[in-house]
């Protein structure tokens, strides 16, 4: 069964809002689905390691795997790029008020 684009967008932004408020299933969630174009997503290395890095920060084991296996396949240029859109994302404000995470 496809689905359509529009349900893709809202899965994404429901799992975006969700990630917002510190929810590490969501933050695994995405990485899963940016670094495998699942739920209709393109695949994108450089999202799927934001999202595999915030969750690995709280100590998401699966994310630290995944993060590590993904990076393999990605530039220095391009982790870096995956790291500073982690920090911009913790600095407005997301994964919830009061996070446990640091950059």
């Amino acid at each position: 069964m496809a689905i359509s684009q529009s349900s893709a967008e809202f899965l994404i932004k429901s799992r975006i809002a969700d990630a917002m408020e510190g929810d590490v299933d969501a933050l695994f969630e995405l990485g899963v689905s940016y670094s495998t174009g699942r739920g209709g997503c393109d695949v994108d290395l450089i999202e799927a390691h934001k999202w595999f890095n915030l969750a690995a920060l709280n100590g998401d084991k699966r994310s630290q795997q995944c993060r590590a296996e993904i990076s393999v396949e990605m530039t220095a240029r391009e982790i870096a790029e995956a790291q500073k859109s982690a920090r911009a994302f913790l600095a407005m404000g997301g994964a919830g008020a009061g996070s446990r995470y640091a950059a």
